[in-house]
């Protein structure tokens, strides 16, 4: 599934960087966003028919099946590609921060790219349109994604306008993955110092107890060792 996300992101992006591709070479990549897009309904199908509650499965993955179901809308194409990337990232064997901060950072990528070539696919041509290019578009993702918004560059058509409102969702949801990894990075490291202090006072308090322990030991030799000593004291002295 991650080589077929890789191959329709390429057969996506092909003909939109590239306006003068030969027809021949559009065709083709058109031919296979339709293979891949129907092996990922046939991936959610197999899942669907293998989930132990597949009313459940359905409506916990609806909005896989509401792209699925809309295919000829190619800017929500792409969010097919994001799923699938999340869940392979879901079967990898790592840590759970580990693995939440590595898919933020290679979404926010990917969403990036994606939404500049949505929005430049939608754009381009259009009557009165800014974004006319790739770098155009690449740079009207970024500052759309981070919520800065300059305004210097904005769509103008429907399609491109619902680029921008998924791309607002997105950069909100990326920015909450963010400071959440954080803030349970910051809470762990002072669970773990809690932690550390409260073993070492438990360590210094088991080395009280055998200090203790030895000290009384001492004491008691010592007090054996003088009760016998009196008797040869004595002894010595009537001699």
């Amino acid at each position: 599934m991650l080589a077929a996300a890789v191959v329709f992101l390429a057969a996506y992006a092909w003909p939109i960087l590239d306006p003068d591709l030969p027809a021949l070479w559009e065709g083709v990549c058109e031919a296979v966003l339709t293979v891949v897009w129907a092996l990922f309904a046939a991936d959610y199908a197999i899942r669907v028919w293998l989930a132990p509650g597949r009313w459940a499965f359905v409506k916990r993955n609806w909005f896989d099946l509401f792209v699925l179901l809309l295919p000829m809308l190619r800017s929500l194409r792409l969010v097919q590609v994001v799923m699938v990337l999340s869940l392979v990232n879901k079967r990898a064997g790592t840590t759970l921060r580990a693995s939440v901060a590595r898919y933020a950072a290679a979404a926010a990528f990917l969403v990036v790219f994606c939404a500049a070539l949505a929005v430049l696919d939608a754009e381009r041509g259009a009557p009165d349109a800014l974004i006319q290019t790739f770098p155009q578009a690449l740079w009207w993702a970024a500052t759309t994604v981070t919520t800065v918004g300059y305004g210097d560059l904005y769509p103008v058509t429907a399609s491109g306008r619902l680029v921008a409102g998924v791309l607002f969702t997105a950069g909100i949801a990326l920015l909450g993955v963010v400071t959440a990894t954080l803030a349970s990075w910051f809470v762990d490291k002072f669970n773990e110092n809690q932690e550390n202090a409260a073993a070492t006072r438990a360590q210094v308090a088991e080395l009280a107890d055998e200090v203790r322990l030895l000290r009384e030991e001492i004491a008691a030799r010592d007090r054996l060792t003088g009760g016998e000593r009196q008797p040869d004291r004595g002894a010595d002295s009537e001699g």
